[in-house]
């Protein structure tokens, strides 16, 4: 299993509202260095949320169900669908991640703009570690 990063503006489409639903197609991607994580993506792979909005929280996870596959909508995009896995008992923040100073090369602490990315195997080692909840 793999593991990725999908943000979302929680007032557009929320990890409840992935919840309530159980799953999504995840579109709307456009960012070159996005679409090539996407475009990787395997069944079962695990996919953390981040609220990229006020929050700026890891706040739960879920999975690749099926193969990441062309947008219907425009080729040249990607989609995947993601389907709930779990809530993280408590958030692990932005400014939780940067405080460690362990993860200075991660995509999400350099560039903070990317809507999705591959995680570090440190990375899926600390948050294991600090969010005893994450159970994937």
């Amino acid at each position: 299993m793999k593991f990725y990063l999908a943000k979302s503006d929680p007032l557009t489409y929320s990890f409840d509202d992935l919840e309530r639903d159980g799953k999504t197609v995840w579109d709307g991607v456009k960012n070159h260095q996005a679409l090539q994580a996407i475009r990787l993506m395997k069944d079962g792979d695990c996919v953390v949320c981040y609220h990229s909005q006020g929050q700026a929280a890891i706040v739960g996870w879920g999975y690749v169900e099926g193969d990441a596959r062309p947008d219907p909508n425009d080729p040249k995009l990607a989609v995947f669908t993601y389907r709930f896995g779990g809530r993280l008992a408590a958030p692990v923040t932005l400014h939780q991640i940067k405080a460690t100073g362990l993860f200075p090369d991660f995509q999400l602490v350099r560039n903070s703009r990317l809507s999705t990315m591959a995680l570090p195997p440190d990375f899926v080692a600390w948050l294991r570690k600090t969010a005893t909840s994450f159970k994937p």
